[in-house]
């Protein structure tokens, strides 16, 4: 759980939509208190300022006779609210004199407190009935005179449209706000993440395709962020000297075992010559030695570079019944018999035909070494896959993992070899893109080879 915290702490994706989704809820709550601040503050200032614009505007609208006197306002889109509500607002037009010449229906004494007021253009505030009512002055100039539009709204009214409508329809548009930025920019942010980290994806999963078989290859910075370009091109600058060093490696193994070839051959000729004695057999049997693990040294390198390898359609029981013919003799020593139980059915495997024989010829050296005497080595052969079996003491779990590891022998080995069989073993089966596994078999070992390409089970 610690781990899944960890990763998604570290995740670009996460980060970027926890980012997203704290800039939404900081904007829709400073939206919020903005809003609500001005509608907290504008008892005055936004019904001063709405009736002001309102009167300036029925001003403008204002038709008047041949006498130049004014009869009507052109604008009926708000005179219902007049005739409607006459008891919290009206309006009426005044002469420069104060002398009223149109007005709308209106209560009783609804201009009482308005009366003792002088006129000037612009907003102004009374009381009428104990009801504060906020006014204005609209003023039209016509002909040379003077007229002043008056507009009155009772506050009451005022609170109401603001607290009642106003409030409710701001604070169910900031909820659908907040819900459509949600949901849509939410959708954005993440198709366009997913868009956005998609190379990565794709350089990632390249990235761990390479291998010693692989140096070769390298990442592509097409379609690669800008930010994470650099990145990819020191990977790439890295693979570069990681290739050297394993080609200089693979160089120099190769070209040391193969200029041991020559003095060994020639050291072991001399021994030969000399009269057999007890040290003269030691030597020999040192240069024996020496000779097998530079010549397994060889081979090594050989089928660890994919290039070496000659594909072609070979027939399984062929290669196996190869195998076993060559070390029939090697088994005949050790009193161990080799069995076949052929049920491949003629399968035809895409393979390199030496690379096959050397697997297959290993692997059962391996078992002869290790079988008791009077014992079986049995190979089984399938369409996919071939098991080999030995009677022997196979290994501990402990040790089970080791087997394919370079130069590893275990305690109980009888033989004298290097410890690359097995290596060489699973380097051709990972080249061919097949699977070697080892199992314990109780007794001995079961080794299974599979043409269907999973991670070995050691």
């Amino acid at each position: 759980m610690r781990l899944l915290s960890r990763k998604h702490r570290n995740s670009i994706s996460v980060k970027m939509q926890l980012a997203y989704v704290a800039g939404m809820i900081l904007s829709v709550s400073l939206i919020a208190l903005v809003v609500l601040a001005a509608l907290g503050f504008q008892s005055n200032i936004l019904s001063e300022n709405d009736i002001n614009d309102f009167s300036a505007e029925l001003a403008e609208n204002l038709h008047f006779n041949a006498e130049g006197i004014p009869v009507r306002v052109a604008d009926e889109e708000y005179l219902w609210l007049f005739e409607s509500l006459y008891n919290e607002i009206a309006f009426r037009v005044l002469d420069q004199n104060g002398r009223v010449v149109l007005a709308s229906q209106a209560a009783p004494q609804f201009w009482a407190g308005a009366e003792l007021l002088p006129l000037k253009a612009g907003p102004f505030e009374f009381q009428q009935n104990g009801i504060m009512m906020d006014a204005a002055n609209g003023v039209r100039v016509h002909n040379g005179k003077t007229w002043f539009f008056q507009v009155a709204v009772s506050r009451r009214f005022m609170f109401f449209a603001h607290d009642t409508f106003a409030l409710r329809f701001i604070e169910n548009g900031l909820i659908l706000l907040s819900i459509v930025l949600f949901v849509i920019f939410g959708a954005c942010v993440h198709f366009a993440l997913g868009y956005t980290l998609r190379p990565l994806h794709k350089v990632s999963q390249a990235a761990a395709l390479i291998s010693p078989r692989s140096l070769q290859e390298r990442l592509q910075e097409d379609h690669v962020p800008t930010e994470i370009a650099p990145l990819v091109r020191s990977f790439n600058v890295a693979l570069d000297r990681l290739e050297r060093g394993y080609r200089l490696q693979q160089e120099f193994l190769a070209t040391a075992a193969h200029e041991l070839k020559t003095p060994l051959a020639l050291i072991r000729a001399q021994l030969e010559l000399m009269p057999e004695n007890e040290e003269r057999d030691w030597l020999l049997s040192d240069v024996k030695y020496m000779s097998r693990q530079v010549q397994q040294l060889l081979l090594l390198t050989e089928v660890s570079e994919e290039q070496n390898y000659k594909f072609s359609t070979v027939q399984l029981s062929q290669i196996a019944g190869e195998a076993l013919s060559y070390l029939q003799r090697m088994a005949d020593a050790a009193s161990v018999r080799l069995s076949l139980n052929d049920q491949s059915d003629g399968a035809e495997w895409q393979a390199d035909k030496g690379a096959l024989f050397t697997l297959l010829k290993n692997l059962i050296e391996n078992a002869i070494q290790h079988a008791p005497a009077g014992t079986e080595v049995l190979l089984t052969l399938s369409p996919d896959s071939f098991t080999l079996r030995d009677f022997g003491p196979g290994v501990t779990e402990d040790e089970l993992p080791q087997l394919f590891n370079r130069f590893w022998r275990g305690a109980h080995r009888l033989d004298s070899g290097a410890g690359l069989g097995l290596a060489i073993c699973q380097e051709i089966a990972v080249t061919h893109l097949w699977t070697l596994s080892a199992h314990r078999a109780e007794p001995g070992l079961l080794f299974v080879l599979s043409r269907s390409f999973k991670t070995a089970q050691t």
